[in-house]
């Protein structure tokens, strides 16, 4: 705690001095012992006990017993505090700051209170405000009580509603830090959720990617097999007409020539050199004629329709892939299901 800054920082320092040692719980000057916290922020041992129980009210049994441990945040800075088993007893004692406050206590035990410094009666200027009217629930002087507007209403002494408010609003600060400190533990508690979400979305997805894969692997391997045994029919057909073609054009190459040959034998003009070659030519294209008959190629040779590929049930069950239900989802359903087919009762 870097007083030296803070105390000269104003024309005042004795005050401001003041304002330093005032204890952000109890909003008093600190009581010892004083403890220092790891933030090095100091709270009377009894306001940081208080605040520690709040935060940790399971942390003593009831037959006085210790549990190990605790936590809380520092009212100033919400720094988290974590305490052994000791609790706020383990905390180190500022005894610098204890010393700060015996001597401020020490010089100023005697100083005359100026009028300025105690809040003074509106209707009564010269009366100080010293009691508290219970009834308005305002504070308010003696000659009020007597003769003013508060004359018929209850009051109680100043300095006893004082400390009974100051004491209900040190316990509203220690519930407020103790809620704080719950709401901070479920903030952290769903960020942790976040992160975890967060990793295990990537690996239903990674998961999920895999498998797919997998599948279209599985397609592209049968579509390939597919493939080649349409290419393997495809070869054999066009091997087997390209042979026959083949024959078909030695057929026509062999008809052509005898045919030319004939025509050769038809222009010759005596009868006698006719008539030698003719009678064996006749033969031979007869013969030629006869055994000319190549194979035909079937009525639709050429179609391959029977590679076919019927995908349609396939297909509606591909697009019927989907997550698997839950046992608890799909309990539901069979009972949504039960429910619909019940028969409606008829009335006479």
């Amino acid at each position: 705690m870097d007083y030296q800054s803070s105390i000269f920082q104003d024309n005042n320092p004795m005050e401001n001095l003041e304002k330093q040692l005032i204890c952000p719980i109890c909003l008093e000057m600190f009581s010892k012992p004083v403890v220092i916290l790891p933030c090095q922020h100091n709270l009377c041992r009894k306001c940081a006990n208080d605040v520690f129980q709040a935060a940790n009210p399971y942390w003593q049994t009831s037959r006085g017993t210790t549990i190990s441990g605790g936590r809380f945040r520092c009212p100033s800075c919400r720094h988290e505090v974590i305490l052994d088993r000791h609790g706020v007893y383990g905390l180190q004692r500022n005894l610098l700051v204890e010393n700060i406050i015996d001597i401020y206590k020490q010089e100023y035990s005697s100083r005359p209170l100026k009028k300025g410094n105690h809040p003074m009666c509106k209707e009564h200027e010269d009366e100080k405000i010293n009691i508290y009217c219970l009834t308005c629930e305002v504070p308010t002087c003696s000659m009020c009580k007597v003769f003013g507007a508060h004359k018929d209403c209850e009051v109680a002494p100043l300095q006893s509603v004082f400390q009974g408010q100051k004491t209900e609003l040190t316990n509203c600060i220690s519930m407020l830090v103790a809620g704080n400190d719950r709401v901070q533990t479920i903030i952290s508690q769903l960020e942790d959720l976040c992160k975890t979400t967060e990793e295990n979305s990537r690996l239903a997805k990674q998961s999920l990617c895999e498998k797919f894969e997998a599948l279209i692997a599985v397609l592209e391997e049968k579509r390939t097999d597919l493939l080649q045994r349409i290419s393997k029919e495809q070869e054999e057909k066009a091997g087997f007409m390209q042979n026959l073609i083949q024959q078909y054009k030695d057929q026509l190459e062999k008809s052509s020539k005898l045919v030319e040959s004939a025509i050769q034998s038809m222009e010759e003009e005596g009868g006698a050199a006719f008539l030698m070659t003719a009678k064996q030519l006749i033969k031979t294209i007869l013969d030629a004629s006869k055994g000319g008959q190549l194979e035909k190629v079937e009525t639709g040779f050429e179609n391959m329709d029977y590679f076919t590929v019927d995908l349609e049930s396939i297909t509606e069950a591909l697009r019927s892939i989907d997550f698997e239900a839950d046992e608890d989802d799909e309990e539901l359903n069979e009972e949504d299901e039960t429910e619909e087919e019940q028969p409606v009762g008829q009335t006479d």
